[in-house]
């Protein structure tokens, strides 16, 4: 069973990577030492799929479990849910002795992470990712936030779980578009640490069908392990990314998030604005760090097998997307952090990227890939 081990002090946890390991949650969260009651909290989504099994297998270890389910999507990730998911464990008898189960995909570990973060000034929580965004990514390393009129991921805390169970299988449950948007994290994290994942990649883009079902959960779960490493060995070097070292992780975040926040919530999955803004950040790696034309292109053509998108779709406007890069939280006095590659495995932090770079590699995105 691979397990990842996140060196952070008294806050260090493990990360367990193996398929099957869903039934044996309740047993995983007993030997990492939490006590208490479990406020289980999933969305309309994956509680019908997984709460159930989650509940018993807590219970089987001895939790008194109440669950707690939101409507899903991005739109409710919010302080009104979080207000209402508050009421909820209030009525349900919990205490500051209790623990948060996060049971779903990256909203809900945002969601349920930052209830844990806020609920008597801080209780445990452990992640049971079930989408592939979440399993490579979000349940590791400890940001939580929710959304507020002014942008994406404004208000939030830094709490790390005290555990984090990813089984690879529950992602037989998602659709193709939604695994491969998922696996944009992967080919960001090969690009940044690790390029021989990248064949690796491709092949398993080649063996989803449009249902998932085919998923390869063998090969899933040493990807899923190589790439939970690569997160953690970013996060232990720099926890709370004051270093810049973590600003590794925002590779095709930065015109990313701006093209994420001009659409409606929803019309475009986080993965593909991810792969949109990787291609702009290879364009200007080129043009201001010396990316050889070779790197860029196997990125690329990984991000093409996946199917992710490489052209801005016609209901972006390029315009507003620039303009709402202006609000992100990589921007410091004005000045844009650009994370650049000098090649594959080799991420600098840049601020040599002006504004104009940004709009011509947002012209660049409206270009076919030749």
């Amino acid at each position: 069973m691979p397990t990842i081990s996140l060196s952070l002090g008294e806050k260090s946890y493990d990360v367990i990577v193996a398929n099957g390991s869903l039934e044996a949650a309740g047993e995983h969260i007993r030997h990492a030492g939490l006590k208490g009651a479990a406020a289980l909290i999933t969305d309309s989504n994956v509680g019908p799929l997984y709460a159930e099994r989650v509940k018993k297998s807590l219970e089987a270890a001895g939790y008194r479990v109440s669950l707690h389910v939101f409507a899903a999507g991005e739109a409710h990730k919010n302080l009104t849910t979080i207000e209402t998911l508050v009421n909820e464990m209030v009525a349900a008898g919990h205490d500051r002795s209790s623990f948060v189960v996060a049971l779903g995909g990256g909203v809900v570990g945002d969601m349920a992470g930052f209830t844990a973060a806020m609920y008597y000034r801080g209780i445990p929580f452990v992640q049971i990712p079930t989408s592939v965004m979440a399993q490579v990514d979000s349940s590791v390393g400890g940001k939580t936030a929710v959304d507020i009129a002014a942008g994406k991921n404004l208000i939030g805390a830094f709490h790390q779980p005290r555990l984090v169970i990813a089984d690879p299988q529950t992602l037989r449950s998602l659709d193709a578009r939604t695994l491969r948007e998922g696996m944009a994290e992967m080919v960001k994290h090969a690009a940044i640490r690790n390029a021989a994942m990248l064949p690796a990649l491709r092949a398993l883009a080649a063996s989803i069908t449009e249902d998932g079902s085919t998923l390869d959960c063998e090969l899933m779960e040493k990807l899923i392990a190589a790439n939970v490493a690569i997160k953690a060995r970013v996060v232990e070097e720099d926890e709370k990314e004051t270093l810049g070292v973590r600003a590794f992780l925002n590779f095709g975040h930065t015109l990313g998030h701006g093209i994420e926040a001009s659409v409606p919530l929803g019309s475009l999955l986080h993965g593909e604005v991810v792969s949109l803004g990787m291609r702009a950040a290879l364009a200007l790696s080129r043009q201001h760090s010396g990316l050889s034309a070779a790197a860029e292109r196997e990125v690329l053509d990984t991000l093409a097998a996946l199917h992710l998108p490489l052209t801005l779709p016609a209901q972006v406007d390029p315009q507003t997307a620039l303009a709402h890069t202006k609000t992100d939280k990589k921007f410091q006095g004005g000045a844009i952090r650009f994370v650049l590659l000098e090649s594959l495995g080799s991420p600098v932090l840049s601020r040599k990227v002006m504004q104009a770079d940004l709009e011509e590699a947002m012209h660049h995105l409206t270009t076919p890939l030749s």
